[in-house]
């Protein structure tokens, strides 16, 4: 499936808007990558020292090192540290959450089995282009200490509402637990650890994870089958 192959590509864009209330800094080109935005940079190096070292062990000072600027840079792009994790917490899920909407107007004409089989295809995208795994951080002690994480959390019960609502269209829910929804995001975010391990993430897992949200449903092979060749044409629209 060529549309979510690349799943090596840990970095995607972050969202433009403006800095508010921060004190100007003049960034230093020395160290930094010319194919980048400085924020986009910023992100990269602070997921990845929050992810080896703890977010309460990387301080704005390292992440701005890492970059190649200046702390004051920094400050530029960012108002404090805590405000890049929200947005390193907001890459993880957002993406997905901004396209339910549209994802599930697929239903009128592909039905809904098909509609959770390219949900769960878009979210696995998400997590998987994460950059450096940044979906493992709201496992991290240090970060669900922040008060930060509890918008986090709201924006997570956004996701777990969205595959359960779809999920019961056609799952039977006398015979599944109440808290379908929340079971269908975990089996998702076994994408986490399959990139923690190190093992290379293809189409293949890609259409084994989302296949095995339909199992969980009881929905016969069959279908399945059918909607993994819907997704297959679809899908592309959405990642």
């Amino acid at each position: 499936m060529s549309t979510i192959t690349d799943f090596s590509a840990a970095r995607r864009p972050s969202s433009a808007r403006p800095a508010r209330g921060r004190r100007a800094g003049r960034p230093r080109h020395t160290g930094q990558s010319a194919s980048t935005a400085p924020r986009d940079d910023i992100l990269d190096h602070a997921a990845r020292l929050f992810t080896t070292r703890g977010y309460a062990g990387t301080s704005t000072r390292d992440i701005a090192e890492a970059v190649g600027i200046r702390q004051s840079s920094l400050y530029y792009h960012f108002a404090d540290k805590a405000e890049i994790l929200s947005e390193l917490l907001d890459q993880t899920i957002r993406p997905t959450i901004d396209k339910v909407e549209e994802i599930e107007s697929l239903a009128a004409e592909h039905g809904w089995e098909t509609v959770l089989y390219v949900l769960v295809l878009v979210d696995v995208h998400t997590l998987a282009v994460a950059p450096h795994n940044a979906g493992m951080l709201p496992r991290l002690p240090d970060v669900t200490r922040q008060p930060l994480f509890d918008r986090s959390k709201t924006v997570r019960r956004e996701l777990i509402d969205a595959y359960d609502r779809i999920a019961s269209r056609f799952a039977d829910r006398s015979d599944h637990d109440l808290h379908l929804g929340n079971v269908l995001l975990q089996l998702v975010e076994v994408v986490i650890s399959i990139r923690r391990s190190g093992d290379t993430f293809t189409d293949t897992r890609c259409h084994a994870i989302a296949a095995s949200a339909l199992r969980i449903c009881d929905v016969p092979e069959e279908q399945i089958w059918t909607a993994a060749l819907t997704a297959e044409r679809v899908v592309g629209q959405f990642t």
